[in-house]
């Protein structure tokens, strides 16, 4: 399963230099003896500038390597790859993780900024003492279209039902959230393991299969852009950086409840510097930074104190910020365990299917 594939990246490659010189930078203020913090993460994650100080700050370099998907970032660690300090996993995969001792457990005492982190959103996490995670960023799945193109707007799942929109209309290539959203869309959990509840989310996936252009997770931006499709299943951040280049674009959350994904803060068990990875979460969670970092990539970083700090244009967003009614009904992917099976079935054969 896929999460969010570099989703991203083809709008942000400028992000992407620019955080590589942010990096290269800072290698040369701090020279090659100072201590150095080897980040694997989503790409284009945290502002390129943030990153500069935080170097300066600690005399350190930050090195950035980034993963496409929480299963791939799994494989590579648990194929033998070391001297990582610092991971983003979704919490569904830091539960995994846990499970299996390959996380650290984290010492409060070096991280006073959690008293920042907001209690409504840690009431949902899989790790509420914050043991060994911290939240970081929060996503929104939800459907963008083309004010304009699109007629007859309903803030439902079942747009993408919609024949007259055959051909121009993409969906995540990504198990959980497609799955999950069809189970929303029959007032089921996203996280259903009874057969018969993911039977109908497949034959409601088929009939929406006939209107798909494809499957994606990385070109739907682009294809959003371009005019090439009209209508798509989208990550809120996504789609606001979209919008800079194509004001006309609109983003909702459709009215069953959508998905939320969290992505987490964790320390190897393994990992070299430990003590500067405490740093490094504890520096994202000053109020002032996380919210310079949500402005820039447009994911609500679960910081209550950063939230006055934010620009209108992000606080008063129904897509960054849900109402109280819609995130009652929304849900956070969890670990199925065994249940698993039928969802790769059900994938599977959706994927096949003519």
């Amino acid at each position: 399963m896929t999460r969010r594939t570099t989703a991203r990246t083809p709008l942000a490659a400028g992000l992407a230099l620019a955080l590589a010189a942010a990096s290269i930078a800072g290698a040369a203020a701090c020279g090659r003896a100072r201590p150095v913090l080897q980040v694997y993460t989503w790409s284009d994650y945290i502002k390129p500038a943030l990153v500069a100080r935080f170097e300066r700050e600690r005399g350190c370099r930050v090195v950035m390597d980034t993963f496409e998907s929480n299963e791939a970032m799994y494989a590579k660690l648990k194929a033998g790859a070391t001297g990582y300090d610092l991971l983003t996993p979704s919490s569904y995969m830091v539960s995994l993780m846990h499970a299996q001792g390959m996380l650290r457990p984290l010492d409060h005492a070096l991280l006073p900024n959690l008293v920042h982190v907001d209690p409504e959103w840690l009431a949902l996490a899989v790790d509420r003492t914050m043991d060994h995670s911290v939240p970081y960023m929060l996503v929104v799945s939800g459907i963008a279209y083309l004010e304009g193109r699109v007629a007859d707007v309903v803030p439902s799942w079942r747009m993408f039902g919609r024949e007259d929109l055959r051909g121009r209309v993409t969906m995540f290539n990504d198990m959980r959230e497609t799955i999950g959203a069809a189970l929303k869309t029959l007032g089921y959990s996203i996280n259903s393991t009874r057969a018969a509840e993911l039977a109908e989310a497949e034959t409601l996936l088929l009939e929406w299969k006939k209107n798909l252009a494809k499957y994606d997770n990385e070109q739907y931006k682009i294809g959003l852009a371009s005019g090439e499709f009209l209508l798509v299943h989208a990550w809120n951040g996504d789609v606001f950086q979209v919008r800079r280049e194509r004001p006309e674009v609109r983003f909702f959350v459709p009215e069953e409840g959508t998905i939320i994904s969290c992505d987490d803060l964790v320390v190897p068990a393994d990992a070299r510097e430990p003590e500067l990875a405490h740093a490094f979460i504890d520096f994202l969670h000053d109020p002032a930074v996380a919210a310079e970092n949500t402005e820039f990539i447009w994911y609500l970083c679960p910081n209550k104190d950063s939230y006055p700090l934010l620009p209108a244009a992000i606080r008063e967003d129904p897509g960054i910020f849900l109402s109280p009614e819609l995130r009652a009904k929304s849900e956070m992917i969890a670990d199925i365990g065994a249940a698993n099976a039928l969802y790769i079935a059900v994938w599977d054969r959706l994927k096949s299917s003519r």
